[in-house]
């Protein structure tokens, strides 16, 4: 099972411009990129969830040169949001407001992402905020010796937030909370 494709301008004007109280989700990027791939891997796990709230499309990026330059797709995959005609932009913490570029690692992150789009545009905002937040790793149990030369258990949680192009990592010590 695939997404289905939008191969023509046409196509796409007639999926933004004729989709009523739905999200319209483009995924524009190549179908024989694994990124690509693996995104819409994520998607088609999210068809069924997400069918009374949005449709969602694969779009080549050599198919429809056009959109490609209009939305300035350098990246691949790009997601690229609309609801009721209208282009939502959304800030995921990057300098880029039009588009998400990347994958989805977890069907919950994309399904989380459309609600947010979906209940802020059916609500007329003109700019959403979608805070992404990735938890990068978690060691159950270090010890370290405090001021006191004792040894105290401890875990650490790290996690990026993206920022204007350059992730912010924060680290938490979490003190014997294990």
């Amino acid at each position: 099972m695939e997404l289905p494709a939008l191969t023509t301008k046409r196509e796409i004007d007639q999926v933004i411009r004729g989709t009523a109280g739905k999200v319209v989700v483009l995924r524009f990027g190549k179908s024989d990129d694994a990124t690509c791939m693996m995104l819409d891997d994520v998607l088609l796990r999210c068809v069924r969830p997400l069918q009374r709230m949005a449709c969602l499309y694969a779009v080549d990026v050599d198919a429809v040169p056009v959109y490609t330059r209009y939305f300035d797709i350098t990246l691949h995959p790009a997601t690229i949001f609309f609801f009721d005609g209208r282009h939502i932009k959304c800030d995921y913490g990057t300098h880029d407001h039009t588009k998400f570029i990347g994958a989805f690692r977890e069907k919950q992150d994309f399904i989380d992402l459309v609600e947010v789009v979906y209940r802020g545009a059916s609500r007329g905002k003109p700019m959403l905020f979608f805070a992404v937040c990735e938890v990068l790793s978690l060691t159950s149990h270090y010890y370290i010796a405090n001021d006191s030369g004792a040894e105290a258990n401890y875990a650490m949680i790290s996690f990026i937030f993206p920022s204007h192009n350059r992730g912010l990592m924060l680290s938490l010590d979490l003190e014997n909370m294990l």
